[in-house]
């Protein structure tokens, strides 16, 4: 059986482990403690370490899913998980422009990590204050059509837009081999 394991990265808040919850076949493995920080502003827990969820596709092809964690201090894991991925997911959280700085951080420090395939999600597009996902991408620093990665609008508690940001990055993955 083939594995491919994909990354799924973004700010606090951004669905990083509903995304992954909502599509794991096993019971996701999850580090989530209480937030003591000012995570707790927008969330009682949060992932301190991973979360892991698998999704398989037939009968010779496994996702194996990690999910980051969204605060800074524990960068030293985006460096262990992205080092083995195939591909990443940044998801950004549509609703939240003062945090767009530091996911267009977050993508900068994985990109110079690896070079692998990777695709924005964009989540809480029904929010209040939501940004458009064209502003979006010109805040991430996508001014050049040409270089920017496929992006998707995604629910990370939605299993079919969840499952269709999955097969955008599988095909964009495939596409760049």
């Amino acid at each position: 059986m083939e594995i491919m394991r994909l990354v799924v990265a973004g700010t606090v808040g951004a669905g990083k482990s509903t995304f992954i919850r909502t599509v794991s076949e096993i019971d996701v493995v999850d580090t989530d403690r209480r937030a003591t920080d000012e995570t707790a502003e927008i969330k009682h827990k949060t992932t301190v370490a991973m979360d892991f969820g698998r999704l398989t596709f037939g009968p010779d092809m496994a996702l194996h899913i990690y999910g980051t964690p969204g605060q800074q201090r524990f960068d030293f894991m985006w460096d262990i998980l992205i080092r083995k991925a195939h591909a990443f997911i940044l998801l950004v959280a549509a609703h939240r422009p003062h945090e767009f700085r530091y996911a267009r951080r977050i993508l900068s420090y994985l990109n110079r990590r690896v070079k692998i395939p990777y695709i924005i999600g964009i989540t809480h597009m029904d929010c209040e204050g939501a940004w458009s996902s064209e502003n979006i991408k010109l805040a991430l620093g996508f001014v050049d059509t040409k270089s920017q990665p496929p992006v998707v609008i995604l629910n990370a508690e939605d299993r079919d837009t969840v499952i269709q940001a999955i097969i955008a990055l599988v095909q964009y993955y495939i596409s760049m081999r």
